[in-house]
């Protein structure tokens, strides 16, 4: 049950898939890239969670929070960016 509340959780907080489109990281190719390779690591991960009918011990959900981390910090580095280039 824990492990069903720690991926709800983290889905809530990474999804939607691709948000790198838009927003702080339009302008920025390498990071974009790194998001659309993130998004495929998140669904590759679903697809061997779906796939597989037994517990993985809760790695397969760490990793999936280690997406979300690896996003957010993307995202922090696009804003850093964008405000060094508007000075």
């Amino acid at each position: 049950m824990r492990n069903l509340k720690t991926i709800i959780i983290t889905a809530a907080i990474a999804l939607p898939l691709g948000f790198a489109v838009a927003g702080p990281l339009k302008g920025h190719p390498n990071l974009e890239a790194a998001t659309k390779a993130l998004d495929n690591a998140w669904e590759k991960i679903s697809a061997a969670q779906s796939a597989n009918e037994f517990d993985m011990n809760g790695h397969a959900a760490k990793a999936k929070e280690a997406i979300a981390t690896a996003r957010a910090e993307i995202k922090e580095a696009a804003e850093v960016a964008n405000e060094k280039k508007g000075k």
